[in-house]
């Protein structure tokens, strides 16, 4: 070995190292062994930075602004509240959950679906009366899964699709994983929601998921019937089963100013009727967008959106030297001198009853706002409150569901026809989504993952100075070595099986980074094409099952879940199993050696 290729595998050794032991954040370990990796000489000065710009690290960020556009507009619930159903079986829910989580993750990206897809089930999952545990686990594989299908679904896909570019002069295209990726997608499916689920141990289910906030979230709101109002003429009684599906309980109804006690509900709604809703934050806005409702009467509606500014909801804490402490929101004149509205008041973790902005608020009730974006900070001061710690509460923007839906589908099929370069596509997507105002400006950079973008900028230039010192070639003579005399499909095995493992202990990202490049070589050696090898590494980067660490789906179920670390392997090794003897079949079928 050179001196070069010496410092350059002690440099990846130490990454996988300190990534193992996890004492420090992934983006701090990558981000210094390139820092030492240009000190060191081994990557150039002037491509030391390289990666920040490269089109893997642009199209992961760029994706995580376009999938919380698409939450933001309401898209996702569209297809949840739609679906979701608390009276089915547990394997009927993880099959349907299965496959909604499957298909939005093939088109957004896997951790955003889970992210939006996880308090659905828990809700569900409470609903029916059940642990959180027994079905989080099959909806995260199922994201997973699912992200092998196209290009934008899981970073693995890009950033092979990338290092083919630089390799072999084009890129893999929108759809050009589908072939092999739904095949093995399609198996692993019907495996989790069959049999997978079913090996779950029940001693990692017996934990509900805990939220220190659960005691204070459900609120007493009001939402307005709007003019033009479909509502207009049904009765009150007629919402209920959409109120139930949305975990919403409709305690009564008030017009002119006055409540209607009881459920009122043979009462025919009319336009300005405000129904008084008992929800959490997150549900009561699904509901809201559900039936097209508004936050408040027209007179501050006009308020809310006098500025153009997107909406947000905070909660605060009074406390005895708040303006509001004593008085009412209309007294004070919250609406017209913040243009914000209370929603809903909780007063020693039970909602309180009595008309909302008629209620005078005393010390240690929690509040739930709606402000204009950018102003949470200025509303809480101005009332004197303490502000709760952000649960990442958002205000849906029902009214662009459409739009939103026909910005992301042009830019996918512009990108998979070939008529414009996918980050460019998707970076049009995000000017459309904020100009639209879909995603709030501020909102943008909140949205990306600055450690994952801080992983990729560090670890391509690093995996770019392997494969220019013939580190990568020194690998993958090492596997044909090993795998000699053995034919195309065992190879492949071998490979797909190095990179499974890695994959489970290390962070898919930096698995790709240094697999790919020894599939390209390993193709080369053997004078083969090298894009079966290019399809086995990116499904077996993806396909990590073992661990909580191996993929950030795995991590973000690990407390709502209850599980232990050794819980995962039970479903995950046979799961992993079926992948690769799913994917090899397929790989040789659709991409031919």
């Amino acid at each position: 070995m050179t001196q070069d290729q010496i410092i350059l595998f002690t440099l990846f050794g130490a990454v996988f190292v300190f990534l193992l032991w996890g004492r420090w954040r992934y983006d701090l370990v990558a981000f210094t062994a390139l820092m030492l990796g240009v000190v060191l000489g081994v990557v150039p000065t002037k491509d030391a930075f390289s990666g920040f710009g490269h089109p893997a690290t642009l199209i992961v960020a760029l994706v995580l602004v376009v999938s919380a556009g698409l939450v933001r507009s309401g898209a996702v619930f569209l297809i949840t509240r739609t679906l979701v159903d608390s009276a089915r079986s547990l394997g009927s829910h993880i099959a349907l959950m299965g496959a909604i989580g499957g298909v939005l993750s093939a088109f957004m990206n896997n951790v955003a679906a889970l992210a939006l897809l996880m308090p659905v089930d828990i809700q569900t999952a409470r609903k029916a009366g059940r642990a959180p545990g027994l079905s989080l686990m099959p909806l995260s594989f199922a994201t997973i899964l699912g992200g092998m299908v196209t290009l934008i679904g899981t970073p693995p896909n890009i950033i092979i699709a990338s290092i083919r570019e630089d390799a072999l002069g084009a890129p893999f295209k929108m759809f050009d994983f589908a072939p092999v990726g739904g095949v093995t997608a399609i198996a692993g499916l019907a495996f989790v929601a069959l049999i997978g689920w079913r090996l779950i141990p029940q001693s990692g289910n017996q934990t509900n998921s805990g939220n220190p906030m659960d005691d204070y979230a459900d609120y007493i709101a009001e939402l307005t019937v709007p003019e033009k109002s479909k509502l207009i003429g049904q009765r009150v009684g007629e919402l209920y089963e959409v109120a139930e599906k949305n975990d919403v309980a409709i305690l009564g109804l008030v017009r002119d100013g006055k409540r209607r006690y009881g459920t009122a509900q043979n009462t025919v709604l009319a336009a300005g009727d405000a129904l008084v809703i008992e929800a959490t934050p997150e549900a009561l806005d699904e509901f809201r967008a559900a039936l097209s409702l508004d936050f408040a009467d027209q007179k501050r509606q006009e308020h809310l959106r006098a500025d153009g500014a997107g909406l947000t909801v905070i909660e605060v804490v009074v406390t005895d030297q708040s303006r509001i402490n004593g008085k009412t929101s209309q007294s004070i004149g919250l609406a017209w001198r913040q243009q914000s509205v209370l929603m809903g008041i909780s007063r020693q973790g039970k909602p309180v009853r009595n008309q909302v902005r008629k209620t005078v608020v005393q010390t240690g009730d929690i509040l739930l706002l709606l402000v204009p974006q950018d102003r949470a900070s200025d509303v809480t001061e101005w009332l004197g409150c303490l502000p709760l710690a952000e649960r990442g509460l958002a205000v849906t923007e029902d009214k662009k569901v459409w739009l939103a839906i026909a910005l992301f589908a042009g830019a996918v099929i512009g990108a998979s026809l070939g008529l414009i370069y996918l980050p460019v596509a998707l970076g049009l997507v995000v000017v459309a989504f904020v100009l639209t105002k879909i995603i709030p400006i501020s909102e943008i950079y909140t949205h990306i993952e600055w450690p994952v973008v801080v992983l990729l900028g560090s670890m391509i230039p690093l995996g770019a100075a392997l494969e220019t010192s013939g580190g990568t070639e020194l690998i993958a003579g090492s596997l044909i070595g090993i795998t000699e005399g053995l034919p195309a499909w065992a190879i492949l095995t071998v490979l797909m099986v190095v990179t499974m493992t890695l994959s489970d202990v290390l962070n898919n990202t930096a698995t790709t980074i240094v697999a790919a490049p020894v599939g390209i070589q390993m193709a080369q050696s053997l004078g083969v094409s090298a894009d079966p090898f290019l399809m086995a590494v990116a499904v077996a980067a993806s396909c990590a099952f073992l661990t909580p660490i191996g993929h950030k789906n795995n991590t973000l179920i690990l407390g709502p879940g209850g599980y232990g670390f050794g819980d995962y392997w039970r479903m995950g090794l046979p799961l992993e199993i079926l992948v690769v003897a799913a994917s090899i079949p397929a790989i040789l079928v659709f991409w031919p050696l």
